[in-house]
């Protein structure tokens, strides 16, 4: 009976967590369409750099303490207060430091106009910090309807401001709008759906806990963003703006399906698994299928988006664009590898390895120094294929131990994934060629949604792969039974 209860929250867990993460990140898209024509790739690329130091500092902000509570099965009110403070004070800290590095942040650069920018865009850390604690409650419950609700009307809001702004002429100050007036929204939304409220509690033994549990993940996920944004440094200080604005395109387009996958996966699996962490059985189980079903996806949308970029770039956002057309193919091969990356190390976390999981981010980081050192000495695609062989280098190392606690072997990953990768070439390549028929994008590109998911569904049907079929009942099920209640 438990396990049956857990079998329908993870199912309703996956279609609202997918519904979080794809219909407000649809909107986002449907908005950054329409502000991709009205501004230049130049601002794009200064808000790049803004946010560089807002991510990196987010992590810091949170401090870990969201998996630890997701992670504690008896979380308490005086732990959730523990953290809203803690989380709180360190984003005003973080935030007045940020305000002061500005000047020096913008020399760096040689950008005057980034000292306004940054103070502005800083203030999302603070905004954060109002909504972490909302956040951890709803994906403990796994409740991602209501985060759901909260994440549309946010982006539909702040996109329409966002929109206005542009239409208007504030130029890269429409982009800050939209950031900020997006992170305001979702954390109003979030404390009126929700209905927490902090209360002035401190526990010294709450904070113990979660720190000794979450600094671990807090130094990993300093330490991999820095080195994530460092791609953006190396392109906005070797470079110019405009190549960064490219850049950051590109990698947003990428991100929108490898990313989003990634998160809908960890959001629901971490908890799930979490209260398996006892039958070690059932939890190996579970991890397998999660890695089989998402690389199945993964692989082949991202695969299928490199083939059909220049096409997509130009229709979608004209051909200013064109080098971020160039970018896209080699950041989805790379990308496509990250959620294999990451659901490894989610496991170390759910066994409790947080210290497993700091050692394996900084032996990554120091290899993924050689991307970075070809960015600078040779050139940017040079960095872009280092970052493809570092992702697999750090595949490696990070299923080796992940599968030595589960006796799950690198090799054995590798086997179940190995058909969804060749689904994806065997899609890939066909549709890749149709670009140099002599006809327009605007024609080309249909041509290629439809015969890529046409290649699809002949292979699903004819090689009966197990992984489409239970993705197909997982979703279809799962959506009809989550908006039929």
């Amino acid at each position: 009976m438990a396990e049956q209860n857990l079998k329908e929250r993870t199912i309703k867990g996956v279609g609202w967590s997918a519904a979080d993460s794809f219909l407000g990140q649809g909107v986002t898209f449907i908005v950054g369409l329409v502000l991709a024509r009205l501004l230049s790739p130049a601002e794009y690329g200064l808000i790049g750099i803004c946010t560089i130091f807002t991510t990196i500092l987010t992590g810091i902000v949170d401090s870990g303490f969201s998996n630890a509570l997701i992670r504690k099965n008896d979380a308490s009110d005086e732990d959730y207060n523990t953290m809203f403070i803690t989380n709180f004070i360190v984003s005003i800290v973080l935030y007045v430091l940020l305000y002061l590095l500005a000047p020096t942040i913008s020399c760096f650069f040689s950008r005057s106009e980034l000292i306004d920018l940054i103070r502005a865009i800083g203030l999302i850390l603070v905004l954060q910090s109002l909504s972490l604690v909302q956040n951890t409650i709803l994906t403990k419950r796994l409740d991602f309807k209501t985060k759901t609700k909260a994440s549309l009307v946010s982006s539909i809001l702040s996109g329409l401001i966002g929109i206005g702004l542009a239409y208007s002429g504030y130029g890269v100050w429409s982009l800050v709008g939209q950031l900020l007036s997006k992170h305001f929204l979702y954390t109003l939304c979030l404390w009126f759906l929700n209905k927490w409220y902090p209360k002035l509690q401190f526990s010294i033994n709450s904070f113990i806990y979660m720190w000794g549990f979450g600094w671990k993940l807090m130094a990993s996920g300093l330490l991999n963003n820095i080195w994530n944004q460092l791609y953006q440094v190396v392109v906005g200080r070797y470079y110019s703006a405009t190549t960064l604005g490219q850049y950051s395109r590109s990698k947003e387009y990428a991100s929108i399906f490898s990313t989003n996958l990634t998160s809908i996966v960890q959001r629901v699996s971490f908890p799930v698994l979490s209260e398996l962490q006892n039958d070690r059985s059932r939890m190996v189980s579970g991890y397998r299928r999660i890695i089989k079903m998402t690389m199945f996806l993964t692989a082949i949308i991202m695969i299928f988006l490199g083939a059909i970029a220049e096409p997509m770039i130009y229709c979608l956002i004209g051909p200013q664009w064109h080098q971020a057309a160039t970018f896209l193919p080699l950041i989805c091969i790379s990308m496509s590898l990250y959620p294999l990356q990451s659901i490894n190390l989610n496991m170390l976390q759910v066994q409790g390895r947080s210290d497993l999981f700091l050692v394996l981010e900084i032996i990554k980081k120091t290899i993924a120094l050689i991307p970075l050192l070809l960015g600078i000495f040779i050139d940017i695609y040079f960095m872009l294929i280092g970052s493809i062989v570092v992702g697999i280098i750090s595949f490696f190392l990070n299923s080796y131990y992940s599968g030595k606690e589960l006796h799950y072997s690198s090799m054995a990953q590798l086997k179940d994934v190995a058909p969804s990768y060749c689904i994806a070439v065997i899609i890939a390549i066909p549709i890749y060629f149709f670009k140099y028929i002599p006809l327009s994008y605007w024609i080309i590109l249909p041509m290629q949604i439809i015969t890529g998911i046409f290649i699809f569904f002949i292979i699903c049907k004819i090689v009966q792969i197990s992984e489409y079929e239970e993705l197909k009942s997982l979703f279809v099920k799962g959506f009809l039974k989550v908006f039929k209640k």
